[in-house]
């Protein structure tokens, strides 16, 4: 079973019994915000759509968002990990956490761990990642953790351009 583990955070990958935390997660203000509404209104739905994304993900491409959670308490917190989508050339990494678990390191400390299994155990040379126009907050950690500003991009899906970052190993 894929774990992922930091100091204070386990990562692994995400299952049906996370589907409570998908369905809080997802519908937050700032989810809806900065990544999108993905039409999840049920744990039903919250389900679907980690069989649907993160599972097929995993079995297609060996990655994906994993669940990330507290050393201690095991409760989910969020998600953070590695996304291929098909408009880019690279993986790309995602995170997102509930917001009362914000402004404490932890997704810089996810992300970290997400970016050094890339490098070791995927192989990964060049990483990518998205941001809305509007969202100091993943802009400022992406530049913490080494990502660096490309270009402008039309997202798929979305009216207003997205933010591009690299990082290259």
């Amino acid at each position: 079973m894929f774990q992922l583990t930091t100091e204070r955070l386990i990562l692994r990958h995400l299952d049906a019994d996370d589907a409570p935390m998908i369905l809080r997660l997802l519908n937050e203000e700032s989810f809806l915000r900065n990544i999108g509404d993905r039409g999840v209104r049920s744990l039903e739905d919250a389900r679907a759509y980690i069989q649907s994304g993160p599972v097929a993900s995993y079995q297609q491409f060996g990655f994906g968002l994993n669940r990330v959670a507290l050393r201690d308490d095991g409760p989910g917190i969020g998600i953070c990990g590695l996304l291929q989508r098909p408009y880019l050339d690279h993986p790309d990494i995602g995170f997102a956490l509930l917001p009362e678990y914000w402004s404490r390191g932890y997704a810089r400390e996810a992300a970290l761990a997400v970016l050094d299994d890339g490098r070791t155990r995927l192989g990964l040379r060049t990483i990518l990642a998205t941001t809305a126009l509007e969202n100091p907050e993943s802009i400022r950690l992406l530049l913490q953790i080494g990502f660096r500003f490309d270009r402008l991009l039309q997202t798929p899906g979305y009216d207003q351009p997205s933010r591009l970052f690299f990082r290259d190993e």
